[in-house]
């Protein structure tokens, strides 16, 4: 009976329960889209976080550089052989560590070490400036008419023309990686697409894998050489970046690096990963207690300084986005619940004849309700329509965001230093460029049936408190 009367009243009042729904749709399919929106904006931030930190790192820890000094013996400095012939090409290469001062390879066992940390690498991180060029000696020309000889045997009036240097300036990023644990670090942000990535037995290896962008640059590819500091490393793969952004222009092993470098058992960074993300605040505030002198950033941190259209579009998704979305479903809630409301007024003779047959109350009340719930699951199927369509027309059009880091004050990822900050630092001073898209995750549809019942139950609440309240004599008082 309850389901008969159900049908029947609803095949009678599509109208009506056609508006209902819209309203409710209407709510329903725009908290889907603000929530696949930000869902979006997430995975593009973690994207560009990734591409900093690397895959599955969690924190880094480093040790911010100290500021030059006087006396300070680390300032670049190139010396030539100006004997033999001079017109030969000169070449001079500084490799400098990179942004950081140095931490004790033992810092990474001790970082290891604490409780909750899962895994910790080192990397070191350089930078090689080169400068080649060659000497071209001047030529003396006699004045005219022949010199005079004065004292001291030298001769006066004439002058040197021509002659001068040139040279050309270099600048490349190297970065040593532990090949001993090929899951942590910049280089697992990276696609090797040619050749291969590091075997655990090179740690000693003169092999490279070099970034794609500075591959092409500079024609190089695998089985060619190239030359950091005299040494001849053989290029074993080439690396493409998720992002577009490489972390370093040409990879190494860690044992080399400190080699070239002078920096024997240093490392710049230790990337860490956490056994429980959610226990990353602890493990970061255990490693500053316990491992002094050190700064130690997490993607949080990292994430808070991300600036550009990507944090612009972020803010307003979950700031705009989120309370307008609250707005509208507040408001369809109302409107489906005075509509129902409404409807339970104009029948008034229905509902009292009904009570004057024998049906009680509660009867009454139920079947107002189970109409507006079947009107909240009506809206929440076109909403969850609606709402799938303009996530999908999101992810069709991809809208481009652009994502900068900006400093974090001290330390970390944007730690100071001559040269910028560590391998991560070169790809954070460049803007990225991220296509938005908009997925809907199963969370994302289940909330919408919730709203949908929810919806439902409001409007029926009204209506059946409204419906409850009615007696017989009102229905006999409208007779004719």
């Amino acid at each position: 009976m309850f389901f008969t009367y159900l049908r029947r009243e609803l095949r009678r009042r599509r109208k009506a329960a056609l508006v209902v729904a819209s309203g409710l749709a209407l709510g329903i399919a725009l908290v889907i889209v603000v929530s696949s929106v930000s869902s979006g904006m997430s995975q593009a931030q973690d994207k560009v976080l990734q591409s900093l930190y690397g895959l599955g790192t969690d924190m880094t820890v480093t040790k911010a550089a100290a500021p030059p000094g006087e006396g300070d013996t680390n300032r670049r400095r190139f010396e030539f052989d100006a004997k033999g012939d001079t017109d030969a090409e000169q070449s001079s290469d500084r490799v400098m560590v990179q942004g950081f001062q140095t931490l004790a390879s033992s810092t990474v066992t001790e970082v290891g070490g604490q409780d909750g940390v899962a895994q910790a690498v080192g990397g070191l991180s350089l930078t090689v400036l080169k400068v080649n060029g060659e000497f071209k000696p001047g030529e003396f020309t006699p004045p005219e008419g022949g010199g005079r000889t004065g004292q001291g045997g030298t001769g006066g009036g004439g002058e040197v023309r021509g002659g001068g240097a040139a040279f050309d300036v270099n600048s490349y990023s190297v970065f040593g990686t532990d090949v001993a644990a090929p899951a942590l670090g910049p280089l697992t942000s990276s696609k090797v697409t040619t050749g291969r990535t590091f075997q655990s037995t090179e740690t000693d290896a003169a092999v490279a894998v070099v970034d794609s962008a500075y591959a092409k640059e500079k024609s190089l590819a695998v089985g060619k050489t190239v030359t950091i500091s005299g040494t001849k490393f053989s290029i074993i793969g080439v690396a493409t970046a998720d992002s577009g952004d490489s972390a370093a222009n040409l990879y190494i092993p860690l044992k080399k690096a400190q080699t070239l470098a002078d920096s024997k058992d240093k490392v710049t960074t230790v990337y860490v990963k956490a056994a429980d993300s959610q226990q990353i605040e602890s493990v970061k505030s255990a490693i500053q207690k316990n491992i002094p002198d050190t700064t130690v950033t997490t993607s949080a941190d990292l994430a808070s300084t991300v600036s550009g259209s990507l944090s612009t579009a972020s803010d307003l998704a979950t700031t705009v986005g989120t309370w307008l979305s609250i707005a509208v479903l507040i408001a369809a809630f109302l409107v489906a619940g005075l509509l129902t409301s409404s409807a339970v007024s104009r029948r008034v003779r229905e509902f009292g004849t009904l009570k004057a047959l024998g049906w009680k109350s509660g009867r009454v009340t139920r079947q107002v309700v189970g109409e507006a719930l079947v009107n909240g699951l009506l809206g929440g199927v076109l909403g969850i329509a609606l709402g799938l369509g303009g996530a999908y027309l999101v992810t069709a059009i991809s809208p481009t965001l652009t994502a900068q880091l900006g400093s974090t004050g001290g330390g970390g990822f944007a730690g100071g230093g001559p040269m910028g900050g560590g391998p991560a630092r070169q790809a954070a001073s460049k803007a990225l460029d991220i296509a938005l898209t908009a997925p809907v995750s199963v969370s994302t549809i289940g909330l919408a049936v919730g709203l949908a019942v929810a919806g439902g139950l409001i409007a029926g609440g009204f209506g059946g408190w409204r419906a409850s309240r009615l007696r017989p004599a009102d229905a006999l008082r409208r007779v004719e």
